[in-house]
């Protein structure tokens, strides 16, 4: 009688173990949430209903198709993970949105748009000309295959080197993916539409011609008057000042929808 009580003590779980069996459950329940209407939730129903004849083979010694299954789960797991990359890597970057992480999300985009303002306002300074795309849920990789690959962290210094004048890059528009300049000297499409105001020039009308083909911000530095325009959504916004300029990056950088709107394209 005592052993039989020694063992029910030994089930009776205590506050570690019931914190614990809330976290998996929680778990469970948000990955049932994120697979949800996926191919990956059918295969997870495929996958119990074939555990289910493992399990029966078992019970009734069906050493055939035990050893069949057991084969299929070894190697279905690796398979899975290469037929299920979307829906793995979407349900990641869902991961990546939840308010836990959001916090980090902030503090990166807004170290980015310190960099880009600062590179900005010291070009401006110099009368330098440049051209600087935010990417943002439309990739660009078309366009960063006319210019020269670039893996490097976003700062002052290396935007206002690229734009330093007669270097091989100058010309070309930077263009930066999440907190990293993805490609330098790329070439963009010119915009169609008339611009009535003649100080603009070629690099607007290629950040104009962008901004009406994606979703993505384009800021321009004019080398002639040294203002700051930005084009958006279709749109051009001349003549921007810091505080506007730091509004729409950091708008930007926190994903799609979240730009301001601009002011209708000049001319």
């Amino acid at each position: 009688m005592r052993s039989l009580w020694d063992q029910v003590q030994l089930l009776t779980p205590g506050w570690a173990d019931l914190i614990e069996i809330a976290l998996v459950a929680a778990l469970v329940y948000w990955l049932l949430l994120l697979l949800q209407r996926t191919r990956a939730m059918q295969m997870i129903l495929g996958v119990g209903f074939l555990a289910g004849v493992y399990f029966l083979a078992r019970i009734l010694n069906f050493s055939l198709i035990s050893t069949i299954l057991e084969a299929l789960f070894q190697y279905g797991a690796i398979a899975a993970l290469v037929v299920f990359q979307p829906e793995l890597r979407s349900a990641l970057a869902r991961l990546g949105q939840t308010q836990m992480f959001r916090m980090f999300a902030k503090l990166e985009s807004r170290n980015v748009a310190d960099e880009v303002v600062e590179a900005v306002e010291q070009l401006a300074r110099t009368s330098t000309g440049a051209i600087i795309v935010l990417e943002n849920e439309v990739g660009l990789s078309e366009y960063a295959r006319t210019g020269s690959a670039i893996e490097a962290r976003v700062s002052r210094e290396m935007l206002t080197t690229i734009f330093t004048p007669y270097s091989p890059l100058h010309d070309g528009a930077v263009i930066i993916s999440g907190d990293s300049i993805k490609a330098a000297g790329a070439i963009l499409p010119l915009t169609q539409t008339p611009l009535l105001d003649k100080s603009l020039g070629t690099r607007h009308r290629a950040a104009l011609g962008l901004a009406e083909e994606s979703d993505a911000l384009v800021i321009v530095v004019s080398e002639e008057t040294a203002r700051v325009s930005v084009a958006h959504g279709g749109r051009l916004e001349v003549g921007v000042g810091v505080a506007r300029m730091r509004q729409l990056i950091e708008g930007a950088l926190r994903g799609p929808g979240r730009a301001p709107g601009l002011a209708p394209a000049a001319g």
